[in-house]
Formats: C-alpha cells, sequence, structure tokens
C-alpha cells in the first residue's frame, strides 16, 4: 500500500500527538504528591516488639505530617512470612509497607520453599532501628559469667539447652552463633515465642535464652532475668555493668537485631526516595530516641540501596549459618 507525502505527515502527527499525551500522562503521575491516600503499614508480629512500634511511631508522625491516615496492620503467621506475602501482593505504589526485622533475612535461609522471593519482591527503604540481645540463664544454673557458662558446658557436652523463640529465629541463630564460637554441645528447645522462652529459662527449666534486649531488659532491672553479657560491641548505657560477650570470654561474637522498612518492588523510585527521607526526619526527633533508649535499640537509617545490599548480605550469612547448625523449616 502506497501512501502520499501528506498522508504520512497526517499519520506522524497523530502518533505525535498520541506520544505527547502519554509522556503528559507519566508526567502528571511522576508530579503527583505522595500519598493521596491512606496508607497502611503491615507487621508480621504481634503488638509491643520493635517492628509494631517502629511502625506505630511512623504512623503517627506521618499521619501528621502527610494528613493522611496511616494505620498498622498486624499480620501474624509464619514468623512474618504471612505479612511479607501480602506485602509482594501488593501494587507498587507506596500506600502498602512492611515493617521488618532481621528475620526476614532469616527465612530464606531455612525454609525450603517460600510464596515470595525476600530480595526480588521488595524494595527497601531504610532501617529503622538496631539493638542487641541479652544473654539470660537461669537463676539456678548457678553461673554468673559467660566465661562460667562455657566452662560448665564444656565439662558437660550437651546436657545443657538452650530456648529459643521458635526453631529459625533469630534466638535460635545467635545461640548456635554462641555455640559454634565457645565449641561448645547445647540442646536446642524452641518455643513459640519470646515471653515462653523467657518464662522457662526464668523458672530454671531451661538453661540459657539469648533475648531481645528489649524483651528482657525490665525484667533484668526488676531481678526477675539473670543476664551475664550483651551481644553488641559496647556496653550500653541503661546496663554499663553488663559485659559484652566479647569482653566476657569470647572475643569477636557479635550479635545484633535490626529493623526496616519495605515497599512492594517495582514501587517508583521518587516515592522510595520521599519515603526514606521522611522516615529519616522522624527517626532524628529526639523523643524517638528517648523512647527508644530503654528498649535497647538506637534509631537507625540508611539508603534504599544500602538496605537492599544489607538484605543480601544478611541472607547470605544466614544461610551460612544454617547448614551449619542444620536449621531447617520445610
Amino acid at each position: 500500500m502506497k501512501y502520499s507525502n501528506k498522508n504520512l505527515f497526517k499519520i506522524l502527527c497523530q502518533l505525535l500527538g498520541l506520544l505527547t499525551l502519554a509522556l503528559s500522562g507519566l508526567w502528571a503521575v511522576a508530579q503527583t504528591p505522595y500519598p493521596q491516600k491512606p496508607v497502611k503499614i503491615l507487621v508480621g508480629f504481634t503488638p509491643g516488639g520493635v517492628p509494631d512500634i517502629a511502625a506505630r511511631l511512623l504512623a503517627q508522625k506521618w499521619s501528621d505530617q502527610w494528613k493522611q491516615a496511616v494505620t498498622v496492620e498486624n499480620r501474624l503467621g509464619a514468623g512474618s512470612n504471612v505479612a511479607a506475602q501480602v506485602l509482594s501482593q501488593s501494587a507498587p505504589d507506596g500506600y502498602t509497607l512492611l515493617s521488618i526485622s532481621s528475620a526476614h533475612a532469616i527465612a530464606p535461609a531455612i525454609y525450603s520453599k517460600l510464596s515470595f522471593d525476600p530480595q526480588k519482591d521488595f524494595s527497601g527503604i531504610s532501617l529503622t532501628a538496631t539493638g542487641p540481645a541479652l544473654v539470660i540463664v537461669s537463676p539456678q544454673l548457678g553461673v554468673n559469667t559467660l566465661a562460667e557458662l562455657i566452662a560448665l558446658a564444656r565439662a558437660k557436652p550437651g546436657q545443657l539447652n538452650y530456648a529459643s523463640a521458635g526453631t529459625g529465629s533469630g534466638s535460635q541463630f545467635a545461640a548456635e552463633l554462641l555455640k559454634a564460637q565457645a565449641g561448645i554441645q547445647m540442646v536446642h528447645v524452641p518455643f513459640k515465642g519470646i515471653p515462653e522462652a523467657l518464662t522457662d529459662t526464668i523458672a530454671g527449666r531451661t538453661h540459657l535464652f539469648i533475648s531481645p534486649y528489649a524483651s528482657a531488659i525490665q525484667l533484668v532491672k526488676d531481678g526477675k532475668a539473670k543476664a551475664i553479657a550483651v551481644t553488641s560491641t559496647q556496653r550500653m548505657a541503661e546496663t554499663p555493668d553488663l559485659p559484652t560477650v566479647s569482653e566476657a570470654g569470647l572475643p569477636g561474637y557479635k550479635w545484633i537485631f535490626w529493623y526496616g522498612l519495605l515497599a512492594p518492588a517495582k514501587t517508583p523510585r521518587a516515592i522510595i526516595d520521599k519515603i526514606n527521607a521522611d522516615l529519616i526526619a522522624v527517626l532524628k526527633q529526639s523523643e524517638v530516641k528517648q523512647r527508644f533508649t530503654p528498649l535497647g535499640i538506637e534509631p537507625a537509617t540508611n539508603t534504599p540501596d544500602e538496605m537492599d545490599k544489607l538484605i543480601a548480605e544478611e541472607i547470605a550469612n544466614f544461610k551460612k549459618l544454617a547448614t551449619q547448625a542444620q536449621i531447617q523449616i520445610e
């Protein structure tokens, strides 16, 4: 079919008009201020934990700043995997976010099958907080220092046990790392959560529990739980007399729980950057640090790219430790 120059010019003008219209639409979308409707932050854990506390703090501050409702929804199950699955299936528009812990990077190390890809299905926004753990021992065990605990475990290989918040939990990985570096054998006793593990260790039914600082610090202050070390690289301001694990006899040991915020993959970078900047502004406020410090955590932030890199590195670390400790969930 032949076209005259006049017809070709007409077709080109029509195509140019359509292209201009499409680009104008994209430009309008790109320039639309975020957010234009309510935002939801998913949490895969029960209320009161650090991911929940961080999410609710952000929700409160952002609701005031954005003049939009920001709500928190606790979606429990499978060590936060249920909430992660919901996010992976959400629209990549910034209106559904996920407050995570380091359990997000543990999941691919222990589950043979996941309904989502922990790296490809999400876009990192930023860290929100970091915090160590407390090495809690049963008062009936008769040890007062980490060195005494290690000596007792070596003298009675396989006769001591340690509690965890469940198979594949951060508390199990922290204990397995301690076992590996100390060269000791202990039997794993999994519980359904942190409160149960703490209760049984305090009561003497289990011998050791490496608990998130925020979960045990008040019990330690009240004299109900016995802590012999903290897993950070430096002593904590709330417990200045408590040595680090490294100081107490296991040089080089470090265990830090971290927390952060994710969006679905393919969320526009402009929206990711906007949320990142507004998150950093919130976490810089002095009242946030005042809220976090008694819990043994500190506000922490990074860039979206750094968050993605952190998750990738942590997944590799946890996979290595899971293989060594033979931690697997079908």
